[in-house]
């Protein structure tokens, strides 16, 4: 009997993903990454998404493995490195890029990760049910991805079950006992479900910070 009720409830939250995963899909046009539950060492920096897309850009490798490396580098959390700090670290790397030079002796060149004054050539992307390895495995229910960079993260939760909880489930996976490295990159933090819509914070926000999301009125001028 306990089986089969949490069967109906895992039924009743997948409904509502499927709904979000379409609406990135079909409506956003969003690359689906896929459903990366089983899937080995998946992390918050995809560099082989990455890499694919600075080369693209007619970056050579060695700028990309420079750049990269920069990269890696601050969202690693060392010894007493606070997520904030990491966090701040990289939102200065993804906005204004890292200077990396090909050779000594050769100029340096600001490698760009995101392309902020064409947003339509980065590469959106989504996977769902992301296992993350920390000190204990936890898997956020959608993650955003732009150039294979986790940006934001989803956590869902059928009609019956507040979004308080969501939330709480997020505020919990960056503590250091669960995948806080996981949200280094992180820029967006949400909570949703279907009755009380979706709220969101970023990195850190007290649950009682968490704003409502509300559609751009197309009457407001």
């Amino acid at each position: 009997q306990r089986k089969v009720l949490l069967s109906n409830i895992n039924a009743l939250e997948r409904v509502t993903q499927n709904r979000v995963v379409k609406l990135f899909k079909d409506k956003l046009d969003y690359k689906y990454l896929g459903d990366w539950q089983d899937r080995p060492n998946n992390k918050n920096i995809e560099v082989e998404l990455l890499t694919k897309w600075l080369t693209d850009r007619e970056i050579s490798s060695t700028l990309i493995s420079k750049a990269t490396r920069e990269l890696d580098k601050a969202s690693t959390m060392g010894q007493g490195k606070k997520l904030f700090d990491a966090n701040l670290a990289i939102y200065k790397l993804l906005r204004y890029g890292v200077s990396v030079q090909e050779s000594i002796g050769v100029n340096f060149e600001t490698v760009y990760f995101i392309d902020w004054e064409n947003p339509e050539e980065n590469d959106f992307a989504i996977a769902e049910e992301v296992s993350i390895e920390g000190e204990n495995k936890k898997r956020p229910d959608i993650v955003i991805y732009v150039n294979g960079i986790a940006l934001g993260v989803i956590e869902l939760k059928r009609s019956g079950v507040s979004v308080a909880e969501g939330i709480r489930q997020n505020l919990d996976n960056q503590n250091k006992t669960f995948i806080r490295d996981f949200f280094t990159t992180m820029q967006l933090v949400t909570a949703g479900n279907d009755t009380e819509g979706l709220r969101y914070g970023t990195i850190e926000t007290a649950e009682k910070y968490y704003l409502s999301w509300k559609e751009e009125n197309p009457t407001y001028n």
